[in-house]
């Protein structure tokens, strides 16, 4: 659905959707578990709960969870530890107003009536506050505890994302090879706004046209400026070639940010180590070129959690935040 009064909005969905996300604005949210973990694969999961809290209070716009159904070594990422979908449970009834996302649910190993189902539920309780993620998955080990393939997992993405979008339907009817829907059975509760906010990340094993055309965004990588502006406006170019409109693009950051708020930066994995200045040259850039949301995670930060959390309130928040 389109707002006629603003033609540049983005589609009207739910309560989170339409906060973290406006066009030419940016704001910024945290990847859970919100500690310094390093190279240690494993959170201790430390005050978690106290700091999403404490990332509310500061005004920071989302919290980003993912999806890691098994710890596997050679991939030195354990996640969060808990279920998304129960960690979103407990965060709707633990938090008010920051929004709940995740980033993002391996679709090809989930079915998708238990996701469906699952994130309507977290919708409902947290009062539309959700936003889902999905993706194609990307770690081929866990597929076959699962029982599933890694090849063909792109179109078992399609036939889950097209099987979530029918739940939020009277009596749907669909078939597909993960299950047949005659119409006469219905899934409660419903979304807030009618549908889920689904954000496709990456390529997860589909065309680009296909992405632009069925997601209610895009989650992306982090890359330089130059090669960052290219791939959004690529995406933009698809969606309006789709008929589509505008949708959000959202990245993901690591950083570690320093004292000195003059410090230049040096690459960490997926991001860098600098100081509040050149962190929010870096924002202003990509708020410039199209992106809507980063999600910051500070897993190789150096300072107290607690303290950086605050830095960042101060020296970016003022500039990047969801509220008017």
């Amino acid at each position: 659905m389109r707002d006629s009064a603003h033609p540049d909005a983005f589609p009207t969905i739910n309560r989170a959707y339409n906060s973290v996300f406006r066009p030419g604005r940016l704001t910024l949210g945290l990847v859970a578990p919100v500690e310094a973990h390093g190279n240690n694969p494993v959170p201790t999961l430390e005050r978690h709960i106290e700091r999403i809290k404490l990332a509310e209070t500061l005004g920071f716009s989302a919290i980003w969870l993912r999806d890691v159904p098994f710890n596997v070594p050679g991939f030195g990422d354990a996640g969060q530890i808990h279920d998304p979908f129960v960690y979103l449970g407990a965060l709707a009834m633990t938090t008010q107003h920051i929004a709940l996302g995740v980033a993002s649910v391996v679709l090809p190993l989930r079915h998708p009536a238990h996701v469906a189902k699952a994130a309507a539920s977290v919708d409902q309780l947290s009062g539309g506050r959700l936003l889902l993620g999905v993706a194609s998955g990307d770690r081929p080990e866990e597929y076959p505890a699962m029982g599933a393939t890694f090849p063909d997992r792109g179109a078992r993405f399609r036939d889950s994302f097209t099987y979530i979008r029918k739940m939020a339907e009277t009596c749907p009817t669909l078939q597909t090879q993960l299950g047949d829907l005659s119409g006469n059975i219905d899934m409660l509760p419903k979304p807030t706004g009618g549908r889920l906010p689904l954000l496709i990340t990456g390529g997860s094993q589909q065309s680009p046209e296909w992405v632009a055309a069925n997601g209610d965004g895009w989650m992306t990588y982090p890359r330089d400026i130059r090669a960052q502006e290219r791939v959004v406006s690529t995406y933009r170019n698809q969606t309006s070639a789709a008929g589509i409109g505008d949708r959000p693009v959202m990245q993901s950051l690591y950083v570690d940010l320093e004292e000195d708020p003059d410090a230049p930066a040096r690459p960490i994995h997926l991001g860098f180590r600098s100081g509040a200045r050149f962190l929010r040259l870096y924002l202003s850039e990509l708020r410039a070129l199209g992106v809507n949301h980063v999600a910051l995670n500070l897993r190789f930060n150096n300072a107290d959690i607690e303290t950086t959390m605050k830095r960042m309130a101060e020296d970016l928040l003022p500039a990047f935040s969801h509220k008017d």
